[in-house]
């Protein structure tokens, strides 16, 4: 049984910064891309930010770049997404994803696995 339990959400005013954990158990974690997508309400799930099995690539949307960093510890099986300058518009809920190859991932067809997620909120 896979599970991706996020961590690290909360309420944030803008500008500031929010560092979201991903643990993950079930699987070998470092041979798997991983992935970080996020729903606002009313809206479809999109794509944030992936990272492949050994770290070495990453992917992000344009909307986060410069502003988001993804990264993995294999040696604790977890996957972060440290976000600076947060927008209002960055809140959502967040949602870790394990991909189902090792590399970087971009669309849910992607993901093999979800975590409940973490809501963030930033206020203006």
């Amino acid at each position: 049984q896979v599970q991706l339990v996020e961590s690290g959400g909360g309420l944030v005013m803008a500008g500031g910064s929010l560092r979201l954990s991903c643990a993950a158990s079930g699987r070998t974690f470092s041979t798997y891309g991983m992935g970080w997508f996020r729903q606002a309400p009313g809206l479809e799930r999109e794509f944030v930010a992936a990272i492949s099995w050994s770290g070495g690539t990453t992917s992000y949307a344009d909307s986060v770049k410069g502003r988001f960093t993804i990264s993995r510890d294999n040696a604790k099986n977890t996957v972060f997404l440290q976000m600076n300058s947060l927008k209002p518009e960055d809140t959502a809920v967040y949602y870790c994803a394990s991909g189902r190859s090792t590399g970087v991932f971009s669309t849910g067809r992607g993901a093999g696995y979800w975590g409940q997620g973490t809501q963030v909120t930033v206020s203006s």
